[in-house]
């Protein structure tokens, strides 16, 4: 997980901001199905 998202998400959880720790974990998912594919896949 990227730095950036890390702190954006504990930040977010100490604020107890349910909306940001949603939209951050969208974000998460995004990224890790985006960046995590096999390259077989990546490059159709």
């Amino acid at each position: 997980m990227p730095t950036w998202l890390r702190q954006q998400l504990k930040r977010a959880y100490l604020q107890k901001d349910s909306y940001q720790i949603r939209i951050l974990n969208q974000c998460w998912f995004y990224y890790k199905k985006k960046y995590t594919q096999p390259k077989r896949q990546q490059q159709k």
